[in-house]
């Protein structure tokens, strides 16, 4: 059963930046589609960023150019690189694997295709 842990959220200013860490149990990155997905209050939980298992990134288009997905599959750990970040991105990110074996899903930011989840890790952006 594979774990997932966020780590690295907090509280910045609009136009600041912070890298959020998620740390697995087992290394899901050799063969398992792996994303970042976001969920504020009041709305749905939706795809930020998701890297599949060469390492081609997706992302969604309310954060190109801003947040950056990677993965380090020797220490088992994915990231994401936020910079110039805005209100709207107030949120709980969440690191989730999709299915074992899935390393190009056709929707990256289908959420029921993820078996894993992390606990979340929250993102406050002041004005």
């Amino acid at each position: 059963q594979m774990q997932l842990v966020e780590s690295g959220g907090g509280s910045v200013q609009a136009g600041g930046s912070l890298t959020l860490s998620c740390g697995a149990s087992v290394n899901p990155y050799i063969n398992t589609y792996m994303a970042w997905f976001r969920q504020a209050p009041g709305k749905e939980r939706e795809g930020v960023a998701g890297i599949d298992c060469v390492g081609s990134p997706n992302y969604a288009d309310s954060v190109k150019g801003r947040f950056t997905i990677s993965k380090d599959k020797d220490k088992n750990t994915l990231y994401l690189q936020m910079n110039s970040l805005k209100p709207e991105d107030t949120a709980m990110y969440y690191c989730a694997a999709n299915r074992e074996g899935v390393c190009f899903p056709i929707l990256w930011d289908r959420v029921r295709d993820y078996n894993f989840w992390g606990q979340g890790t929250q993102v406050t952006v002041s004005s």
